[in-house]
């Protein structure tokens, strides 16, 4: 008699049972799951994009914006260090992709060159004797920090979208400087650009109170300050432009929790910093009583209160023009972090549902058209096994959606597409074990010798075959991307699941039916 150990059945047969329990919340309504016990199964598969509609957007990292910041933050140390040398020097500015500046004095060239050297390592400092100088960032430097932008970017993205609770969200790089981002069941998709598009880099900062109104209307910040304006509270009113002093007091990358809240009746963001925020707002809040600092995000003013007392727990709240819908948009942004730099939507799609639906009844239509194909060809050509076989296409195809659902793997049309292919490729194996049956018999072979040689030498047979296409489906998903990946991890699954069905399920049918009916001949 063919061996097949109790436990091994024992396991199959657990294993089929768990499948159809993980498979069957996909054909329960939503509303029904909900009331179910909450440690039954009840995930469904997720569809992808294209099944289930959603947004398309490509994203593109303003790199350049990388450069300007980093430039900014060279001239500042120039300025500093010639300062601090007491070197003169006029027109320091930024000159296309350089700081430049002139010596008042060019004798001391010598002196401030080894002094400017110092200023940032990934910059090369140049002079000529008539006192013109020029510090440039290299190359290397720059593509570096353009990369980790688009890198950062992508982490930023994927909190902020994370945050919303969106599900299945496909983010990827795409090309040198550019995000692309599909959204399933997204239906709002300006407000997932609002998200997306802001930067949001929050920093406290204090009020210039040496500002005079004329210099404030003519847009002249005094010396270590700049001209904000904050969104009047009045509607129909112009900004009101504040001097702001540069010096960041404490950032957003100190915040480490916010979120939206109430005070007084009217919408807040509350906040919390860490440690190092704290020590630094309680002790500008110390120095600074009955004086106003500004919160700015995106170098916009969004409230200037006053500080009536010293603030020394860390945390505080951002009040200003908030509706709730923002608030809880303000906290998010805050929760996910600041792009390093800012994200333009270059392309734009949406998806309607009505789409996804055409595509899951033409991919439905398929894989009914495509089984009753296969299972009338097996019939066809086996008679008894042939249905032993379609049995174990069966729990293939339950055993697919159960891993799906199991895994939270995203079924898309491509997916649909290898569910497909993997019912044509479920039944190969089992025709390679009963051609080999076939073969023995005759050889004059028994019956039970026949059947198990035909498992036993067809399986070496099935793992190659098959072998080749997990590395195919591997590769697609490594290299791959969206549909790609989604068809890759189908077909994988399919694979893995047909070989288990087609072996073992197969085998324990036929080696019951040999037990129970003990024949003479195999009716194949």
């Amino acid at each position: 008699m063919v061996h097949y150990p109790q436990w091994k059945a024992v396991l199959v047969l657990l294993a089929c049972l768990a499948g159809m329990l993980y498979a069957l919340p996909n054909m329960i309504p939503k509303s029904t799951l909900e009331q179910l016990p909450r440690w039954l199964p009840a995930r469904q598969v997720s569809l992808g994009l294209d099944l289930r509609g959603g947004s398309h957007l490509l994203l593109e990292v303003d790199v350049n914006a990388v450069r300007t910041e980093r430039l900014n933050s060279i001239l500042d140390g120039v300025r500093t260090a010639l300062r601090a040398a007491k070197g003169g020097y006029v027109n320091l500015g930024i000159t296309g992709d350089a700081v430049t500046f002139k010596l008042r004095d060019p004798s001391e060239r010598d002196t401030l060159l080894s002094t400017l050297q110092g200023v940032d390592n990934e910059a090369a400092v140049t002079m000529t004797p008539d006192g013109d100088g020029v510090v440039r960032l290299s190359e290397l430097a720059v593509a570096a920090r353009r990369k980790a932008a688009v890198e950062q970017s992508i982490e930023i993205v994927r909190r902020r979208i994370d945050e919303t609770g969106t599900r299945e969200p496909t983010i990827i790089r795409q090309g040198e400087d550019r995000i692309l981002v599909q959204l399933p069941g997204v239906d709002d998709p300006e407000r997932m650009k609002a998200l997306l598009g802001k930067t949001a880099k929050l920093v406290f900062r204090l009020v210039d109170l040496r500002a005079t109104p004329v210099e404030l209307t003519s847009g002249r910040a005094p010396a270590g300050s700049e001209i904000l304006f904050e969104e009047s509270r009045q509607p129909g009113q112009p900004p009101v432009p504040m001097a702001i002093q540069r010096r960041v007091i404490v950032s957003g990358e100190n915040l480490v929790d916010a979120q939206a809240t109430f005070q007084n009746g009217e919408p807040v963001v509350s906040f919390k910093f860490d440690s190092i925020g704290a020590r630094r707002f309680g002790d500008t809040t110390v120095e600074n009583v009955g004086k106003p600092f500004a919160i700015v995000l995106d170098n916009k003013v969004i409230s200037a209160p006053v500080v009536r007392e010293p603030i020394l727990g860390g945390s505080g709240v951002i009040s200003g023009s908030f509706s709730v819908q923002s608030a809880q948009d303000l906290a998010l942004l805050l929760r996910a972090g600041a792009l390093p730099a800012p994200l333009t939507v270059v392309e734009e799609r949406t998806v309607g549902p009505g789409l996804g639906a055409d595509s899951i009844a033409a991919g439905v239509n398929a894989s009914i058209l495509g089984g009753v194909l296969v299972v009338g060809f097996m019939l066809v050509a086996y008679g008894l096994f042939g249905i032993f076989a379609n049995i174990a296409l069966f729990f293939n195809m339950v055993l697919i959606v159960a891993l799906l659902s199991a895994l939270g793997a995203t079924l898309t049309l491509p997916g649909i597409a290898g569910m497909v292919l993997t019912m044509g490729m479920a039944v190969d194996a089992n025709v390679l074990i009963y051609e080999r049956m076939r073969e023995e018999i005759r050889n004059g072979r028994s019956v039970i010798a026949a059947v198990d040689a035909g498992f036993q030498r067809a399986f070496a047979t099935i793992i190659d075959s098959n072998l080749t296409h997990v590395i195919a489906g591997v590769l697609l998903f490594g290299l791959g991307s969206g549909p790609i990946r989604g068809f890759a991890v189908t077909l994988v699954i399919g694979i893995a699941t047909s070989i288990f069905t087609a072996i073992m399920v197969t085998r324990l049918l036929i080696v019951r039916w040999l037990m129970w009916t003990r024949p003479k001949a195999l009716p194949i």
